[in-house]
Parts: structure tokens; C-alpha cells; sequence
């Protein structure tokens, strides 16, 4: 549940600080006190994208920041898969704002993305605005409803993966079709390419071989000249460095015994006498292996214009590059020749997913039909003590194609008397009679899902009497149950339940217009109640009523 909530330099707040309690609370206030704002700050924290015009003007950010007892509403699953540290009796979420646009939010002091911050958001709040009626007409809501009630998230799970295969498959059959008849109608071309290739029995690596090879015998005169100049100046007769290193080697060995260290040099000198006879063999080999034929350059040669002639035309960068096309090339050309034994087994497979898809459609239908009829009976409970005697509401399931939700289409028939035929609900039902239905919808699904809080912004909007007292009822009812509930309202009937008012009011200051919000004791709540009564002239049988209200 919300036990505080926190905000600074938000719309026309300075700052408030304000605790929540469990069970019904209500709000109330004057047409343009300000509950509007604070429901935009708390969805802010709800991941609601954000908007540099509500940084109270004159400040450089704002914060909202909440603090939620999740005690009976575990979500470890959520903190560990997002390496988020958990603290449920105070679970903090905030969002910061600055006037330049830039938006930071955080998780037990924790940076999330919005995404993240959305997501729990989810789980901790249920905001019913008055625009939120609009859903009773939207499909994929009342089929929501239906699965909730139902309970048939694992079998929808199932059937959504069995779906997503039939998809995956139809798309690999569909692109195979077009593939086959885009190659049959271009076969000759293929093979003519394919052939080509093939032709020039391409080897991978072997383009930079024959590189090395033409360089090399490009330069054949040079390198003889290099290797011979080097070969020379390390084993020249006497003159050769080899033959001058190891007369110097000899020298030193001659006065080992009379110089001390000359034995040690002498061992570096012969070590490098090694080393250097060995490298002047090497450079003969060498000069002997350097021929230059010029039949064998113009091979190589003509094998690189070949090579280079096919890059250019298969707008390819290397041999590895054109083996590749060319066993694409192979697949395209067997795809042609194989195609109907591969279309059949494609074929069969979506054919087989297909069926899949229906029979886990079928068993997803059977769940929803079971929680429709409970939703029937239900709502009928529920809507007959609202003023609603003659009500007939029946949750009407159709079978369809099928989607990514099932084969079923759903629609909440209504009627709110004996003598008219029931019709969905968004198009014969008043704006009073709309709200009852919401107000029930949520009831039921507040018991089916763990939701800590529910906020409901003037859903009384069409009622009033004994019918706004009877829907106080139910969500004090709702409110008694483990979960809290805040009702912002206009009607005294409503706000007399709540075990907790608060009352939200604007101030005119130097520095201009702010609101506040605070929580009213038994005598203040009176004197609201008592004005919500009357008007801003409280006469006594206002106050009066408003204690006998209190009092009931």
C-alpha cells in the first residue's frame, strides 16, 4: 500500500508531505484545488511520460517520490530478475524532472529506465480515471476482464507460444513460395551464374597466394640483387663478415688465459658467428630459389584478372565472399528442383501448429466461458443493490479467427431494465449507469488480482443518493480486504465512508497560486462535509446532516 507520498515544485506545488493509510480513504476539494495535479504526479511515478511544463515555474527540477508497503504484496521475482534491492516494507520509487526536460527515475535508490519503473508501477497501482469508461467498449478490455476472472493466464501463455510457432512457420512457408517462384522464373539465369563459378574452381585464400607470387616475381631482379649485395657483404671469402667475425673470435680465444672476460666475449662472438653463418645460408638458399619465368607471371596474372573480374561482377571482395554466393547460388538452384517436396513438408508443418493453435484456443475458450458465467453472476450481485432492480448483464463470447489472444470475442451485453434487449454495454448504458458497471468490473477483479492500491478519480461521476452510498459501500468493502482503497470524489455520501479523508485546496500567496493537501481531523471533516452539503454558506442543518452522514 502507499503509506507516503512526496512532492516538490510539481504544477502549482511548493512542497507537500503527506502519510497514507490502509483501508477506503477519500479525497475531496473545491473544482480546481488540485487533485488533478496530484494524480499527475503520482502517475509520473507510474511511468507516465513526463512533461517540462509541470516543474513549478522558477525551479530547476521537480521530485515525487513515494514510499509503498508491499509486506502482503511480495514482488522478489521483479527486484531479483532486475538486480533491484528489496525492501518491502518500504519500497521507494522516484522521478525527477528538470525543467530543461531531462527525466531520471529510481527503484530503492536504484536508476531504472522508464520502462522498469512502468512496470512496477503496474503492480503497486490501479488508477480509474473517468476517460478509463471508455474501455467498457474496447475488445481487447472486457477480453482482459474475462481472463483475469478466468484465471486462464497459463493457458493463454500456452496458447500465445503456440501461436507465435504457427507465425514463425507460416512466414518461412510464404517466404519459400515467393522464393521458388522468383528462382524458377530466373532458372536459367542461376545456372548460368552458378555454372560460371563453378568454372573457376575458386580455392578460399588462394587470391592472396597468387598476389604474393605475382609481387615476388614482379621484383625478381631486385630481390636477386638485395639477396646477392647481402650474401656478399656476411660470407665474402675472407672479406665476408662471417670469415672477419670469426678471425675476431680466434683473436680473443688466443688471450683467454691472460685476460680475463676475453673467454666470455669470445663465446658472444662465436654465438654470433653461429647465428650469422646460419643467416648467410639462408640468404643463399634463397638467391638460388629466385627465378623469373615470364610464362609462369602471366598465369598468375591471368588467374588474378579472372578472380578480380569475378569480384567486380558478383560485387564481391574475396574469393571467400564469391564461394559463398556460389553455394547460394547451389541452394536456390536445388530449391527449384526439390521445391514441392519442401513445400509439402513446410506445408505440413504450419498445418500442424495450426492445430496446435486450435485445440489450445479451444481449451483457452473453455476456461473463459467458466469465468464469463461467474462474471454474470457476479456483476448481477453487485449491480442490483446500485439502484439497478431489473439489470441483465451477460458477458457474450463469440467464436472467431484466430489471433494472437485466442478465437474469442467478447462483449458485455447490458440492460437495465426488463423491456429492452440487451446490448453491449458502451451503447445503451448512461453515463451513471457506466460507473456502477466500472465500479463492479473493479470490485471483482480486485478480488482475483493482488493489487496493493486502487485510486479512483471520480468514478461517482452520473450518480448520487442513496446509489453513491451504496457504491461507498463497495469500496469500503474493497478497502477491507487487504488493499487500499482512495476514492477522489464530490459527493458527501462517498466521502462520509472513508476511514480517512483528506482534503486537497489551493492558497493564494505573494509568490502566486499553490495547493495543498492535507488529512482532516473528525470536526474539519464535518465542516467539509458540511460544505459539499451546502456550499461555502454552512448553515447548521448542513453541519447537522453532515455528523448524522458521518454518524451512519
Amino acid at each position: 500500500m502507499l503509506r507516503q507520498l512526496y512532492i516538490k515544485n510539481y504544477a502549482l506545488i511548493d512542497e507537500l508531505d503527506i502519510a497514507f493509510r490502509s483501508g477506503f480513504s477519500v479525497i475531496t476539494g473545491e473544482t480546481g484545488a488540485g487533485k488533478s495535479i496530484i494524480l499527475g504526479a503520482i502517475g509520473l511515478l507510474l511511468g507516465q511520460r513526463a512533461d517540462s511544463k509541470t516543474v513549478k515555474s522558477g525551479a530547476d527540477r521537480c521530485v515525487i517520490e513515494a514510499h509503498f508497503d508491499l509486506t502482503n504484496y511480495p514482488n522478489e521475482d521483479f527486484f531479483a530478475q532486475n538486480d533491484i534491492e528489496a525492501d518491502a516494507p518500504d519500497t521507494i520509487i522516484r522521478r525527477e524532472l528538470t525543467s530543461q526536460g531531462k527525466s531520471r527515475a529510481f527503484i530503492n535508490d536504484t536508476p531504472v529506465p522508464l520502462t522498469l519503473l512502468k512496470e512496477l508501477g503496474e503492480r503497486l497501482v490501479d488508477v480509474h480515471s473517468q476517460h478509463q469508461n471508455l474501455l467498457l467498449g474496447k475488445h481487447d478490455f472486457q477480453l482482459g476482464v474475462v481472463d483475469v476472472i478466468a484465471n486462464s493466464a497459463a493457458a493463454l501463455s500456452d496458447y500465445k507460444k503456440a501461436w507465435t510457432d504457427y507465425q514463425t512457420a507460416a512466414r518461412q512457408l510464404e517466404t519459400l513460395r515467393e522464393e521458388i517462384a522468383q528462382n524458377s522464373r530466373n532458372a536459367d539465369f542461376l545456372q548460368f551464374q552458378y555454372d560460371e563459378l563453378s568454372a573457376a574452381k575458386l580455392c578460399d585464400g588462394e587470391q592472396e597466394e597468387l598476389e604474393q607470387r605475382s609481387d615476388t616475381m614482379t621484383h625478381a631482379e631486385d630481390i636477386k640483387s638485395a639477396l646477392y649485395v647481402a650474401a656478399t657483404a656476411l660470407d665474402a671469402d675472407d672479406s665476408g663478415i662471417v670469415g672477419q667475425l670469426k678471425k675476431a673470435t680466434a683473436a680473443l680465444q688466443s688471450i683467454a688465459s691472460v685476460l680475463p672476460g676475453a673467454d666470455e666475449l669470445a663465446e658472444r662472438m662465436d654465438s654470433s658467428y653461429i647465428e650469422l653463418k646460419d643467416v648467410a645460408a639462408e640468404i643463399s638458399g634463397k638467391l638460388e630459389g629466385v627465378d623469373f619465368d615470364p610464362s609462369e607471371l602471366d598465369a598468375v596474372n591471368a588467374r588474378l584478372d579472372r578472380i578480380y573480374e569475378l569480384e567486380k561482377k558478383y560485387k564481391a571482395e574475396t574469393v571467400a565472399q564469391l564461394l559463398a554466393i556460389q553455394n547460394d547460388l547451389r541452394v536456390k538452384l536445388s530449391n527449384i528442383e526439390n521445391g514441392g517436396e519442401a513445400l509439402a513438408e513446410l506445408t505440413a508443418e504450419v498445418d500442424r501448429r495450426m492445430a496446435q493453435c486450435r485445440q489450445k484456443a479451444d481449451t483457452l475458450s473453455e476456461q473463459r466461458r467458466k469465468g464469463a458465467a461467474h462474471i454474470d453472476q457476479q456483476m448481477l450481485k453487485r449491480l442490483v443493490p446500485l439502484g439497478m432492480p431489473h439489470v441483465r448483464f451477460q458477458t457474450q463470447i463469440e467464436k472467431g479467427e484466430l489471433t494472437h489472444n485466442g478465437q474469442d470475442r467478447v462483449a458485455f451485453l447490458f440492460s437495465a431494465n426488463t423491456s429492452t434487449a440487451m446490448q453491449p454495454v458502451s451503447q445503451v448504458a448512461s453515463g451513471g449507469e457506466i460507473a456502477r458497471v466500472m465500479l463492479s468490473l473493479k470490485a471483482m477483479i480486485s478480488g482475483a488480482v493482488k493489487l496493493p492500491t486502487i485510486i479512483f478519480d471520480e468514478i461517482d461521476t452520473g450518480v448520487s443518493g442513496k446509489i453513491a452510498e451504496q457504491m461507498a459501500q463497495i469500496m469500503a468493502e474493497m478497502g477491507s480486504c487487504g488493499r487500499q482503497v482512495i476514492s477522489i470524489t464530490h459527493l458527501p455520501q462517498i466521502a462520509a465512508l472513508g476511514s480517512t479523508h483528506y482534503k486537497v485546496y489551493k492558497e493564494e500567496t505573494q509568490q502566486g497560486t499553490t495547493s495543498h493537501m492535507l488529512m482532516l481531523d473528525d470536526e474539519e471533516r464535518v465542516t467539509e462535509i458540511a460544505q459539499m452539503l451546502s456550499g461555502s454558506n454552512v448553515t447548521a442543518a448542513a453541519v447537522e446532516n453532515a455528523r448524522q452522514l458521518l454518524k451512519n
